[in-house]
């Protein structure tokens, strides 16, 4: 099946939303601006059309990838050498992008979702079956509680997530200007308010130094801390080692640290870790976290899926795909993909197929390719630009 056209969408987001990390606010825009907009992929191969969206966060966190460098990356090097290419060939596809363009990988991921949701649609099966199949129907997921001034914001951030949709597993975001103490006080707070039973992690966001994680999780320990993730930047893999020595049984996760099959390996060598953080757009998509799943499991390292996704279905269904083909005992925690689940409303884009939250976790969806089917009206009525790439 021979790929024949590519269009690509800069789409509107049905909601704005804001949130608050140690590296500063992100900020989904006003409708009038491109930056920070979802880019919405249709590939059309032989009769069928595969569909994606990813929306990339930069400005304002940890990724290099925008909105006009994944829509220059596609419309420029990668649409037209997958023209006329064979759908399937996915390693052949990537093998032959990477010697043209290196990185950019929200746009490999957009692409690559794409290309599995049109080989799923032209073989009807869901995209799980062609990565490994169904270990985990329903997936848990997970709440970020964004970095507030006011402790008692970050309280009912946490509690609505507990009491509202059943969240069992809550991750505070930390290091903000008040330093690691103040943290300690803001993790104390949210465990009093949402008891013992769920699952508080917290993450820095490579805010932290050395000796401030460690004391950090020392502090917090006795609050009964269940993870760490990225306390510092991303490179320092012997300080990871170094606090993941200090935590003695407290997992500790990589997320900006990991974005490559070379960081894989080398988080490892260092032993740096023992969780990864697979979100698809900074990985380059579902051919690269299957690779990425597979060094983890030889090494015995526990993968965290997901992604923050928001107002997206079409990209929380491609992360939660990939959650369901990772059997439950290789997986850390719950997915991030709540935002794109429903929570923040219906997503407009979606005709038919869309997820429910039910006590706390989503059904995987089991219709062919992503298993959602598009409103075509809803994406020409929210596009904001559209380039379309063709011999």
């Amino acid at each position: 099946m021979a790929i024949e056209r590519i269009d690509v969408h800069v789409t509107e987001l049905p909601v704005r939303m804001k949130r608050t990390f140690s590296s500063g606010s992100y900020d989904t825009g006003p409708a009038d601006q491109l930056l920070g907009k979802p880019v919405f992929v249709k590939i059309y191969a032989d009769g069928v059309v595969g569909v994606a969206q990813i929306r990339p966060i930069s400005p304002g966190h940890f990724v290099a990838d925008t909105v006009h460098s994944v829509v220059a990356a596609i419309e420029d090097i990668f649409g037209p050498l997958l023209i006329g290419r064979q759908l399937a060939d996915f390693e052949a596809n990537n093998e032959l992008m990477s010697s043209r363009l290196a990185g950019n990988p929200a746009a490999r991921a957009v692409l690559d979702i794409a290309l599995h949701d049109a080989l799923g649609k032209a073989l009807n099966v869901p995209v799980h079956a062609l990565i490994g199949g169904c270990s985990q129907p329903v997936i848990p997921l997970e709440w970020s509680v964004s970095l507030y001034e006011d402790v008692g914001e970050m309280i009912a951030d946490a509690k609505r997530a507990v009491d509202e949709l059943g969240i069992r597993v809550l991750c505070l975001k930390a290091a903000g200007r008040h330093g690691w103490r103040r943290d300690v006080a803001n993790f104390e707070a949210v465990r009093r308010a949402v008891g013992e039973d769920i699952v508080l992690g917290v993450d820095p966001n490579t805010g932290w130094s050395v000796p401030d994680s460690i004391a950090a999780i020392n502090a917090m320990r006795v609050f009964d801390v269940g993870y760490v993730e990225q306390p510092v930047e991303r490179r320092n893999l012997r300080g990871m080692a170094e606090i993941r020595a200090a935590a003695s049984g407290i997992p500790l996760m990589a997320d900006e640290g990991l974005f490559t099959i070379q960081d894989a390996a080398q988080l490892i060598e260092a032993r740096a870790v023992d969780v990864f953080c697979i979100k698809l757009y900074k990985v380059g998509g579902l051919s690269a976290a299957r690779k990425i799943a597979a060094i983890a499991e030889a090494s015995d390292i526990l993968l965290n899926c997901g992604g923050l996704a928001v107002a997206s279905q079409f990209e929380a269904a491609a992360s939660a795909h990939f959650c369901a083909s990772v059997p439950a005992k290789r997986t850390f925690g719950a997915a991030e993909f709540v935002f794109g689940a429903g929570m923040l409303g219906p997503d407009p884009l979606v005709a038919e197929g869309g997820f429910t939250i039910k006590d706390g976790a989503v059904a995987v969806p089991t219709g062919p390719g992503l298993g959602l089917t598009l409103d075509e009206a809803a994406l020409d009525k929210m596009t904001l630009k559209k380039v379309t790439i063709t011999r």
